[in-house]
């Protein structure tokens, strides 16, 4: 069960988030943090010494998420529908590069009703 180093995965992970239209990155808390219109649609972040991936699935589908063992839900966010995934094993990076863009999507959506 290999785990890649903390700047790999981000490396990989801000090339998803950064291809998406508009998304920029900022630091939130020493928390690598992605945005679009000031939003946040994905961080990487270490919670209780464990390296996780957090994405906004919205509220019905995180229960779905949360059954799958890689997955808890996101401090502070979870009851806005955020998922972390554990950034241990082998990555699936199809699976957070869907994700990502669905978080975004999620993100983009709730901006334009406004």
């Amino acid at each position: 069960m290999s785990s890649l180093p903390r700047d790999k995965i981000l490396e990989k992970l801000r090339k998803i988030c950064l291809a998406l239209p508009n998304a920029t990155e900022t630091l939130t808390f020493g928390h690598p943090t992605f945005q679009v219109a000031q939003k946040t649609f994905c961080v990487l972040e270490q919670y209780k010494g464990e390296l996780s991936m957090s994405f906004k699935v919205g509220k019905q589908a995180q229960p779905v998420f949360l059954k799958d063992e890689r997955f808890f839900r996101t401090p502070y966010v979870g009851q806005h529908g955020w998922v972390s995934l554990r950034a241990v094993g082998k990555l699936n990076w199809e699976e957070i590069h869907q994700l990502a863009e669905g978080s975004y999507k999620l993100v983009q959506q709730k901006r334009r009703s406004i």
